[in-house]
């Protein structure tokens, strides 16, 4: 990262959006099934909004600037950058941010899973395969655990 995107990212993460700030909180500490993301981070020449850089995914948040033409160019520019870099660009409205924001980590959350797949849970014997949306906890306690498919 060039002193520049240092800077500006920096300046980036004080100066950060509502929506942002929001979706920042739900994403920092591992809080989201334990995958790590960053803030304003620099790639190439660009700086993307949150990025969880070991599965290789981009969370994209947009204003309504976005919808103008210029805009849209240059977003549709950088996503093509940035998949060519082997990078899965999600975007989101912030209204999206806003309003439902279960979705849109469901959303995030689901992306992630296909993007790392579990291996598949090991069959107890005589139990017949469920099909539930939760599946049976491995430590024994009864817990279950949510399955996105």
């Amino acid at each position: 990262m060039t002193t520049t995107n240092r800077e500006k990212s920096r300046l980036l993460r004080q100066q950060q959006t509502p929506a942002e700030q929001c979706l920042w909180q739900q994403l920092r500490n591992r809080q989201l099934d334990g995958y790590k993301f960053h803030r304003q981070y620099a790639i190439g020449h660009y700086i993307v909004d949150f990025v969880c850089r070991t599965e290789k995914l981009i969370v994209e948040l947009d204003g309504i600037h976005h919808v103008e033409a210029d805009q849209a160019e240059y977003d549709q520019i950088r996503t093509q950058f940035l998949t060519a870099q082997n990078f899965r660009v999600l975007r989101f409205w912030n209204t999206e941010i806003e309003e439902s924001m279960p979705s849109v980590l469901d959303k995030i959350h689901l992306v992630l899973k296909t993007l790392t797949p579990q291996p598949p849970l090991p069959e107890v014997e005589g139990e017949q395969e469920s099909t539930s949306s939760l599946s049976p906890s491995t430590s024994g306690r009864g817990v279950g655990v949510r399955v996105f498919s």
